[in-house]
């Protein structure tokens, strides 16, 4: 019921900001009108100064009016589609507040390659760091990124943001220095060639990582020589809308990246909405290994992979949320988690985890931060 209000309240100030939008745009027209009129009398490069300014203005304006139509109707249909998964999630939910966590079945017998040195079990997540925080209506949630295994000419400061609101998302801003990121100066924007879905992009060894816009398609897109390398439908996967994350944004594939490598968390038909892991070969995309949990993935807000261990997030709007559940792919089971985690700003589109620098990533309503974390000793 909190995310459904949330959402509500959400709707209403998009129709309020819309609204004062419009008015804004009436006015700027009424104006440009008074000017064309007394333009006589004013001299010529005044009048050339005005006109340049007044159309920037507009343009703006017009821009930003696209962009609310466009929240205001994903939201409206994510308070719908809410409501409904409210009723169905209520037996899960008092499973979960019990602690019951039955043992989750594993498509492979085998740990996970690649190397866990230091890994243990999260057991603390601290206050939230604000980096910068968007400009525009259309940076309400995103995605943003460090690559952990940088690839020349590429480096351990080379910063990578895509804002996410709208139809045809294909922009990624790139920034050589952390410093021209918190500035937001990028140094380049990348035009991919297929729009992407959702804010489960990561960036590993120098390549994108994306789901094609409504599709099932996972896509590798190398960022030097901008080129698609590589591109996989992940059986049977939900997309667009079919099993996403608890708040919505067509979150229904999210890529990851932990220690050990490239995941992607997902679910299907089969698995009756709950979590799908999988590894995948970073080079051509193939499955490598395949985990259903029994989790279900529109119960919780978001979700992550460190050492191999699947984590998500009970709620995407609550000042003091948790996280909440931990699978294991080493055994292949699961286990409830009480360790706090704050949304400051009280909408979290995207939670990921960087094993380099060890921190949480996240864009919480407009907001690109950071989370410490803590592991206990294996």
């Amino acid at each position: 019921m909190s995310a459904i209000q949330d959402l509500q309240r959400d709707s209403s100030e998009q129709r309020a900001a819309l609204e004062s939008t419009k008015a804004r745009l009436r006015s700027l027209e009424a104006l440009l009108h008074r000017l064309t009129l007394g333009q006589a009398a004013m001299p010529w490069d005044t009048q050339e100064g005005l006109q340049r300014e007044l159309e920037l203005a507009y343009s703006h304006l017009v821009r930003d009016k696209s962009a609310l139509e466009e929240e205001k109707r994903r939201l409206e249909e994510e308070n719908g589609d809410l409501a409904r998964r409210l009723e169905s999630s209520s037996e899960e939910v008092a499973s979960l507040r019990r602690g019951l966590c039955p043992q989750a079945r594993s498509t492979s017998e085998d740990v996970p390659p690649g190397s866990k040195e230091g890994c243990g079990e999260l057991i603390w997540v601290g206050e939230p760091v604000t980096l910068r925080t968007a400009e525009t209506l259309t940076g309400k949630y995103g995605v943003w990124m460090r690559d952990p295994q940088a690839a020349y000419p590429y480096t351990q400061e080379t910063t990578w943001r895509i804002d996410t609101v709208g139809t045809d998302i294909r922009q990624v801003f790139e920034y050589d220095l952390i410093s021209q990121f918190l500035q937001g100066y990028p140094s380049k924007v990348h035009v991919l060639p297929r729009p992407l879905e959702s804010t489960g992009a990561v960036v590993y060894q120098g390549s994108l990582y994306f789901q094609g816009a409504e599709s099932r398609t996972v896509i590798r897109y190398e960022l030097h020589t901008e080129t698609l390398k590589a591109e996989k439908e992940i059986p049977g996967a939900g997309y667009h809308g079919q099993f996403p994350y608890s708040w919505g944004g067509y979150t229904d594939i999210d890529l990851a990246v932990d220690e050990t490598g490239l995941w992607v968390i997902y679910s299907t038909e089969a698995a009756k909405g709950a979590i799908v892991l999988s590894k995948l070969n970073p080079e051509n995309l193939e499955l490598e290994q395949t985990w259903e949990t029994n989790i279900r993935k529109q119960s919780v807000a978001n979700a992550f992979v460190i050492c191999s261990t699947l984590y998500t997030i009970s709620s995407y709007s609550l000042p003091d949320a948790t996280v909440n559940f931990a699978y294991d792919t080493s055994t292949g089971s699961s286990k409830a988690l009480m360790v706090p985690f704050k949304n400051r700003y009280k909408y979290s589109s995207m939670i990921d985890y960087n094993p380099l620098e060890k921190k949480l990533f996240a864009w919480d309503n407009f907001n690109m931060v950071t989370y410490d974390i803590r592991l206990s000793q294996v």
